[in-house]
């Protein structure tokens, strides 16, 4: 492994963001096309079938990344700390090359010395012998199980056994995956790529069940990011027992002040800086009174008693289909998502209804040294994920000229960028037959956004052109086009501890807005 230098960094990044959009992509539509199959409340889809089946067909048409090189080493593009939610996702991205076996090695007629060298081993507890200690792990060698993953035979040094032996002699460092259990809405555990590790010693020990085994030390390599399962694990114990890992720094336990289904914490070990204090938290964006026609029961909605699905009349508003999946997963970027209003039949647990659920993950508002003020989840946040409304008091043309003129500076929901996502749900490199769905030109969004005396956790997040958080517009309270909910998802799978940021737009335009919020 190399130092391909930042800007070679950066295209990697970018070529492994797009291979993850379309894996998440396609995923997600074998989801669905079995749900449609199976109708509104039949049997759900098993996600890690489709994640495997996904991969696949991925492989199928040549677009795993470096299965053709298998890296010894770092993966250009791949982040100490990064998420994945399966197996098959790991081979996809060439950081692990098998999605059953714990050990993935290059044969002998791979290797330039004509011996197995290990490339990667993923840690998740599957054999007793195991002891993860963090920075040095004892891993267990393979084989000798039995149907049940009860260690039933004596191991053998050979495959990936052999393979960790000879990276030990020769000193060539394997890439580290932990899998942690890990309830979300995607799968029931996740996998976090935490570095690099040297096998500084290995042996042949009798293990717990009286059978041989062998043994393998690892010791991480100094001077890399911290591990992400050490974030992941020091956030959940944020949410539970903040003060017991962060005992100075915390302002305040919510700044919503209950507005919030969850607490928005407020946390500055910088300074003495408390300006979000000062502001009255809004949890949803007020809009002029007045301006439109709020639903009701005479408006149109759907009758679907037991929450939309095919046929149904708000997936008719939305071009002919729901715009998420039944996990809230916005599973496509539109110019404008109708969700089921107050005039539609479908409980609150609709799959059409993401948005109006509110807040879910935990957010931090922090102090920063870069960025000012910024939020961070101590949630992991998956691609597609709702996180919350951008929250302002809504202003017209004319209002919005009013406080300019007096050299006041607002937020502008027309400047977001979200070229980002355009190509969120193009499954044209696997389906052949695939077509881009159209949607109909709506009217610009005409309306700017006062954030001075009141607002919400989303003006705190810091701007970027290379964002993790995008912008999606959507209607669900009322009918007017031009005024719709600026609502934000996630665009990548985001660790906890991981600073959220948006594109803003031009430059001149998000300095003044920066100015307000920071």
């Amino acid at each position: 492994s190399t130092d391909v230098g930042p800007e070679s960094e950066r295209q990697f990044r970018e070529h492994v963001r797009k291979t993850r959009m379309i894996y998440d992509s396609l995923r997600m539509f074998l989801m669905m096309e079995e749900a449609k199959r199976n109708g509104v409340g039949g049997r759900r889809a098993r996600a890690d079938g489709k994640a495997g089946k996904a991969g696949s067909m991925m492989r199928d048409c040549m677009l795993w990344m470096n299965r053709d090189k298998r890296i010894v080493g770092s993966i250009p593009g791949v982040q100490v700390g990064d998420i994945f939610f399966f197996r098959f996702e790991l081979c996809v991205m060439g950081l692990h090359g098998h999605p059953q076996s714990g050990i993935d090695f290059l044969t002998g007629s791979l290797s330039s010395n004509g011996e197995p060298i290990a490339t990667s081993v993923i840690v998740s507890g599957g054999y007793e012998d195991d002891d993860d200690q963090g920075d040095v792990i004892m891993y267990t060698g393979q084989g000798g199980q039995d149907r049940l993953g009860r260690q039933a035979e004596h191991q053998r040094l050979e495959g990936g056994n052999l393979a960790m032996e000879r990276s030990m002699y020769y000193g060539i460092e394997v890439r580290v995956i932990r899998g942690l259990k890990y309830e979300n809405e995607v799968s029931s555990r996740v996998y976090v790529y935490d570095g690099l590790f040297r096998i500084v010693d290995s042996w042949f020990d009798v293990g717990k069940s009286g059978f041989g085994v062998f043994k393998y030390r690892l010791e991480r390599i100094e001077g890399q990011a911290e591990m992400g399962s050490s974030v992941l694990k020091f956030a959940r114990t944020l949410k539970t027992n903040p003060l017991s890992v962060r005992p100075r720094g915390y302002i305040n336990f919510d700044i919503s002040n209950g507005k919030e289904n969850v607490p928005v914490y407020l946390f500055n070990d910088i300074d003495s800086d408390q300006e979000p204090l000062y502001y009255e938290y809004l949890a949803q964006t007020s809009f002029p009174p007045g301006l439109f026609v709020q639903q009701s029961g005479n408006a149109s909605g759907c009758d679907c008693v037991n929450g939309c699905g095919s046929g149904c009349l708000c997936e008719a508003k939305n071009s002919g289909e729901i715009a998420y999946d039944y996990n809230g997963t916005l599973i496509r970027q539109k110019p404008l998502i109708h969700e089921c209003g107050s005039a539609c039949q479908c409980p609150p647990s609709c799959r059409n209804r993401v948005t109006q659920k509110g807040l879910r993950n935990r957010l931090e508002v922090f102090r920063s040294l870069e960025t000012g003020w910024g939020v961070r989840s101590l949630d992991v946040l998956h691609a597609g994920a709702f996180i919350c409304e951008y929250a302002g008091v809504a202003l017209t043309r004319e209002q919005a000229n009013i406080l300019t003129m007096n050299g006041d500076t607002l937020v502008y929901p027309a400047r977001f960028s979200s070229a980002r996502w355009e190509d969120w749900g193009d499954l044209s490199q696997v389906l052949a037959d695939f077509e881009r769905p159209s949607y109909p030109d709506i009217p610009p969004v005409d309306f700017a956004m006062d954030v001075s005396k009141m607002r919400n956790v989303a003006c705190y997040i810091s701007h970027s052109t290379d964002p993790n958080v995008i912008v999606q517009f959507v209607l669900h309270d009322h009918n007017s086009l031009m005024f719709p909910r600026v609502m934000l998802f996630a665009a990548e799978n985001i660790p906890p501890m991981t600073e959220l940021s948006l594109d803003y737009g031009v430059v001149d335009d998000w300095n003044a807005k920066l100015a307000i919020c920071n």
